[in-house]
This record gives C-alpha cells, sequence and structure tokens, in this order.
C-alpha cells in the first residue's frame, strides 16, 4: 500500500501552496493600496496567477496519474467526505482564480500583459458590467479560498500534531524505498 505522495505531487504542492499564499497577500495588498506600489504588485500578481493556472493543471494531471495514499482506515466517514470535497474545492478554486483574474482583465479591455513583451489574448470581450462583475467574483473567491487554504492547513496540524496517523508526514517527505 502506497504510504506517500509521489516526489512531483508533492513538489507541486509545495511549490504552490508557497506562490498561492504570496499571490493571497499580493492580491490583499494591491486591493489596499492606491500608491504606485499597486502598478508593481499588478504586474507580479499576473503573470503569478498564470504561473499557478499552468501549476495547478499540471498538478490535476500528477494527481490522476499517480496513485494516492489513502486516507486512515480509521478516520470518520465525515472527516474522509470533509477532506476530499475540501481537496475537490481547493482545485476548482485554483483553476478559477486565474482564470477569473485573466477575464477581469480582459473585460477591462486592458492587455494581459505577463511581461513587456508577452500578452496573452483576451478571453472575454471588453464590456463594463463584466468587469464589475468578475472583480467581485475574483475578490469573494479570494476570500473563499484564503478560508479554505486555513481549513487545509488546520486539517494538516490535526492531523500532524493530534491524530499522529501519517496523513501530514505522506506529503512533507516520501518513504525511504522512493
Amino acid at each position: 500500500m502506497k504510504t506517500h505522495f509521489a516526489p512531483l505531487a508533492r513538489l507541486l504542492h509545495w511549490s504552490m501552496a508557497v506562490l498561492l499564499i504570496a499571490m493571497l497577500f499580493i492580491g490583499a495588498g494591491m486591493v489596499a493600496s492606491v500608491s504606485e506600489r499597486h502598478e508593481w504588485l499588478l504586474d507580479l500578481h499576473k503573470p503569478l496567477g498564470i504561473a499557478l493556472l499552468a501549476l495547478v493543471v499540471i498538478r490535476l494531471v500528477v494527481r490522476f496519474s499517480t496513485q494516492q495514499p489513502p486516507l486512515p482506515a480509521d478516520l470518520p466517514a465525515v472527516q474522509a467526505l470533509a477532506a476530499k470535497l475540501s481537496h475537490w474545492l481547493l482545485y476548482a478554486l485554483m483553476l478559477a482564480m486565474p482564470l477569473l483574474g485573466w477575464a477581469m482583465i480582459s473585460a477591462a479591455g486592458d492587455p494581459v500583459m505577463l511581461s513587456d513583451s508577452l500578452q496573452l489574448p483576451s478571453i472575454v470581450p471588453a464590456n463594463a458590467q463584466a468587469f464589475a462583475f468578475l472583480r467581485k467574483a475574483h475578490g469573494y473567491l479570494a476570500y473563499l479560498l484564503f478560508l479554505t487554504v486555513l481549513v487545509h492547513l488546520a486539517a494538516a496540524l490535526f492531523h500532524g500534531l493530534i491524530r499522529r496517523d501519517g496523513v501530514l508526514q505522506s506529503m512533507l517527505r516520501g518513504s525511504r524505498s522512493q
């Protein structure tokens, strides 16, 4: 029986965790600032969002193509269901957030620039009402993502410090045989 996640799955998990937390703080800094720092944060936020979009696609491919360690057999059914649903919510939000951001910028009629010379195509037509809706959706889903990350972290700590059932260890490091 598999007891640890594949090395690539662990690398993607931890890389994305760092980037995702950075993105949440960058996003919070962007909406809280009207200074020249806002533009700098925005220029950082866009390419990181697209990088996270690419990484979550790769992560889903890895997720479906590798065997995952099972949850502990003695885990109550409601907790097992919560674990599965919260993981799918995280995947959905990690896909939705960059797509909403991309659509929001497109709806604003602005170019989606990843660097001085790399521009992504617009994915929705310019429309002020669509922009307003997408901006609110992006913001509300950012709060939901932040909350979901906190719940995920709390569950990981619960498994690692209280239950000590190997769930946290399965993502922290590989087995010696890998």
